[in-house]
């Protein structure tokens, strides 16, 4: 018998229901029912005189993350209806399954229904009817019901993180305590008036040069005081009338000008290449004479 008993809170519904035919080989994740809901022996046997037999078992174990929607029971002559699936049989080897009824399955997501089977139970084929419970049918003298209902969702859980030191520094809850102060093991620091002459000099030089060191802000330097103005070379010229006397050495030269002004005839790469050429083939002539 089903260990589900009818409840108005909304249940686990079923991940799995398969064949099994012992505790044995049944899977750990998978309950077996063993009895029947009025007492009787839910054991599956193939036919008189035989001791091997199977039992209906069922998962609640949503790692799969697919639930039970619908159960059906169909004739070896009966089409698989469309999306459903025959249970799995986790069998002896010499065990096997009644063919002419099947047990199917229709397995959909956990997240896409809102209704599935809740529970499954088996009584013998007799007159006992199950309140709240749908009739599947009877198969090899017993009777299959489901329950089906609304289900609540397993509720995720977060993998614990450890955190890191900056992270934990970033969180805004309180901060910590201080940590306790640790002695040093510096040197003593010197007595008060037996500073050497030598001393007493380096730190005055030091004084001198962090006063006009630029990067210190409230630094002196030599510049301070100085004014800053611009040679009269560059200043700007106050904007007004030009002269016409400035634009009358303005002269505009026409194209054939320029090309007249910049004209260049290459004659003398010209002979150049020419004598190279030349004495090529002169050099070539006397080669061929020789041979």
């Amino acid at each position: 018998m089903s260990v589900h008993e009818a409840s108005s809170a909304p249940c686990r519904p079923l991940t799995a229901v398969a064949w099994t035919s012992s505790g044995s080989t049944c899977p750990r994740d998978f309950t077996l029912i063993s009895t029947t809901h009025d007492g009787a022996t839910a054991n599956f046997v193939r036919g008189f005189g035989v001791k091997a037999g199977y039992y209906l078992c069922y998962s609640t174990n949503p790692t799969g993350g697919s639930v039970v929607s619908d159960i059906q029971l169909i004739s070896e002559k009966d089409p698989m209806p469309h999306g459903y699936c025959y249970i799995p049989e986790y069998l002896e080897p010499k065990t096997s399954v009644f063919k002419k009824k099947r047990v199917c399955v229709r397995l959909v997501p956990l997240g896409s229904v809102e209704m599935a089977v809740l529970d499954i139970r088996v009584t013998a084929k007799s007159k006992v009817v199950l309140q709240h419970y749908t009739c599947l049918g009877d198969i090899h003298g017993y009777v299959l019901w489901s329950k089906k209902g609304p289900f609540s969702s397993p509720t995720p859980q977060a993998k614990p993180r450890s955190i890191t030191l900056d992270i934990r520094q970033m969180s805004l809850d309180e901060p910590p305590p201080p940590l306790p102060l640790r002695p040093s093991n510096g040197p003593p620091a010197p007595p008060v008036g037996k500073l050497s002459h030598r001393r007493s000099n380096l730190e005055t030089r030091d004084l001198s040069e962090n006063l006009y060191d630029s990067s210190n802000i409230n630094s002196v330097s030599a510049m301070d005081g100085v004014p800053f103005t611009l040679h009269p070379k560059f200043e700007a010229q106050p904007k007004g009338h030009v002269p016409e006397d400035s634009l009358k050495d303005i002269r505009i030269k026409s194209v054939q000008e320029i090309e007249n002004e910049y004209n260049y005839t290459f004659l003398v790469e010209e002979s150049a290449a020419s004598r190279t050429r030349h004495r090529a083939s002169l050099s070539a002539q006397s080669s061929n004479s020789t041979a």
